[in-house]
């Protein structure tokens, strides 16, 4: 692991580069930090000795654009959906719909992913179990206490089994 001096020293010294070429393929700002960011930790981890200041930059720059292809291939990007879609999308559901949705969403994470998977998404137990790096039981006792919550915050049968 490298030192905290050798990480400030890099980090002053290529930071601008990095930030470039990250915003330059992510076109997002937020994006381009989150990858920043573990640009500089892989660096921080890197054991390896650099021959000279050419070999440690052109180490920063291929894992900045790798880490850049990376996250652009990543499962999160790929099924990300902008928040102004989903309110789009909100309005098109109707009144009675969009409680019991409001109520799934409001539940704690365990159970809102399981639930909104299953009900919303058409995903079986066996599949959510999968997706979620889960056992098939963990996800029916997940899916049996998120509709026990969401009854007592509908007031009776919220959705069905």
């Amino acid at each position: 692991m490298r030192s905290e001096e050798e990480v400030n020293h890099a980090v002053e010294k290529y930071a601008d580069m990095i930030q470039r070429i990250c915003f330059y393929h992510l076109k997002n700002q937020a994006d381009t930090e989150d990858v920043f960011q573990n640009v500089f930790l892989k660096y921080m981890m890197h054991e390896e000795v650099f021959h000279d200041e050419e070999h440690e930059k052109a180490w920063l720059l291929r894992v900045a654009i790798n880490g850049c292809k990376d996250y652009l291939k990543s499962f999160f990007r790929r099924n990300m959906v902008p928040l102004q879609a989903i309110a789009e999308l909100a309005a098109d559901i109707p009144e009675d719909h969009q409680e019991v949705l409001e109520a799934v969403l409001s539940l704690p994470k365990q159970y809102k992913d399981v639930i909104y998977l299953h009900y919303y998404e058409g995903y079986k137990a066996s599949e959510i179990g999968a997706i979620l790096g889960k056992k098939e039981n963990t996800v029916y006792s997940l899916l049996s206490r998120g509709r026990g919550i969401l009854k007592k915050e509908l007031g009776g049968d919220g959705i069905g089994k």
